[in-house]
């Protein structure tokens, strides 16, 4: 009989420290220790959100989403942005972020991910804030270390998008745990179980790309988040290593671990400051293209002078995008021949353009079946080119190099303000809208923040 060699069960410790680390100094770094760039970054995302989710309070979904929730019955505590009621804590973060996300118009961090942060995040804040009073520097310092949770774990798990995960879902719910933990004001080892509870509801599938299922990875991830926190807070406990440990997220959700990125600058490199912002209300890997058909378009070429479209742009943004008949809005928001076609046509791409009126028009059918798309390896998903061959043979080209909204090519605080009044007038009137606005320029002054979610609903 031979003797068996010891087998380490597979979650046994590996001791790197790093959930410990990130823990200690999420739940110790303090608004005080925040860069002003940071500070400021944090306002005009809190600004992008709320007119995000004030124009998003309106699609159908939402409707849909509501009703279920209703059905079920909730305790009367968070307002519903743009609605006039209340729901409980969890089911009014899950409402507000879905919200935040339906249209795709919320923020987007490319940074070794493609993450939108704000939805899960914001809504999963401004539930919590319902609970006590938090002043907004509170919440701008939990904002800012939310980048640092989700773009982090993305960063240790380099192949997780590449598995077809949904990272607002999945890095979502990592970044709205951590974020509440800290608002909350909970200590270290209680900040090392929220991100391994929050951790552990990660999920959020690609597949479900242009159904109403993908911004409910949004709204979901604010659920699990306040979750999260709220169980830490009472001695909920989770594994200490749920991110580098041997069965952790980045060796279970990527093909590649690199734990160390959580800890890489932590505390002098905040990515908050490099996040972007949409001028468009699709999947921002769609931009630099959309960028391009409308610089053609602005220079005088009509529809019927059109032969053909020819765009290039990074492989990413075709397997992305690669629908070729979008029959709702939500599907065309995930199709490039769609979205170059609207481009010229309207020389926008904003919320109508990606309505499911839009989606099946005919001069929009026909437009787009015109279009070819050719991918180059050696573009960043920023970049792009375009070009209409007109009926004489005559080829219009652009080159965009950096599409706008993104860090390289950003978007001012005025057009911050602009992007969110064009969403909110609408819906709150432009006396409210222009209150709100002047509110979140204020935010890290204010006493209560409950005062921004009651502005918008």
């Amino acid at each position: 009989m031979s003797m068996a060699s010891q087998v380490e069960y597979g979650a046994a410790p590996l001791k790197l420290g790093v959930g410990k680390e990130f823990g200690a100094f999420a739940a110790k770094v303090a608004f005080a220790d925040l860069p002003a760039d940071v500070v400021h970054e944090g306002r005009r995302g809190v600004l992008d959100w709320l007119g995000c989710a004030i124009a998003g309070s309106r699609h159908p979904t939402i409707a849909k989403l509501l009703a279920g929730v209703t059905a079920l019955g909730s305790l009367e505590r968070v307002p519903v942005i743009a609605h006039g009621r209340k729901l409980g804590i969890m089911e009014g973060a899950l409402v507000n972020g879905q919200m935040g996300h339906v249209l795709d118009f919320d923020d987007t961090h490319m940074e070794g991910v493609v993450l939108h942060n704000s939805s899960p995040v914001l809504a999963a804040l401004f539930a919590t804030a319902e609970t006590g009073t938090f002043t907004g520097q509170d919440l701008i310092t939990a904002y800012a270390l939310a980048f640092e949770a989700g773009v982090r774990v993305g960063k240790a798990s380099p192949a997780h998008h590449d598995g077809g995960w949904h990272l607002t879902g999945t890095l979502g719910s990592i970044a709205a745990g951590v974020a509440v933990a800290r608002l909350l004001g909970l200590d270290t080892q209680q900040m090392i179980h929220a991100l391994g509870i929050a951790t552990t509801q990660a999920a959020g599938m690609q597949q479900n790309r242009g159904t109403m299922s993908k911004s409910f990875h949004a709204g979901k991830a604010a659920s699990n988040g306040v979750l999260a926190a709220f169980l830490a807070r009472e001695g909920f406990d989770s594994s200490d290593e749920i991110i580098e440990g041997r069965r952790g997220f980045s060796r279970i959700f990527s093909t590649v671990s690199k734990p160390e990125a959580m800890l890489f600058e932590l505390g002098t490199d905040w990515h908050i400051v490099r996040n972007g912002y949409k001028p468009y209300a699709c999947g921002i890997v769609l931009h630099p293209m959309i960028d391009g058909m409308i610089e053609l378009q602005r220079r005088g070429l009509t529809p019927d002078q059109v032969a053909a479209i020819e765009v290039t742009v990074n492989p990413g943004t075709v397997r992305i995008t690669g629908v070729k008949e979008p029959q709702t809005g939500l599907q065309s928001k995930f199709s490039v021949y769609h979205s170059a076609a609207v481009a010229f046509l309207d020389g926008n791409a904003g919320r109508e353009q990606y309505s499911d009126r839009r989606a099946v028009a005919p001069e929009v059918v026909a437009m787009r079946a015109k279009v070819s798309v050719a991918t180059d390896e050696g573009f960043r998903r920023d970049e792009a080119h375009a070009v209409i061959v007109d009926n004489a043979g005559i080829r219009h080209e652009a080159h965009i190099d950096h599409a706008s909204g993104t860090r390289d090519n950003p978007m001012s605080d005025a057009a911050m303000e602009a992007k969110f009044l064009l969403n909110a007038e609408p819906v709150l009137g432009k006396e409210r809208a222009a209150q709100l606005a002047q509110t979140v320029w204020q935010i890290d002054t204010l006493a209560d923040i409950r005062e921004i979610l009651h502005l918008a609903s």
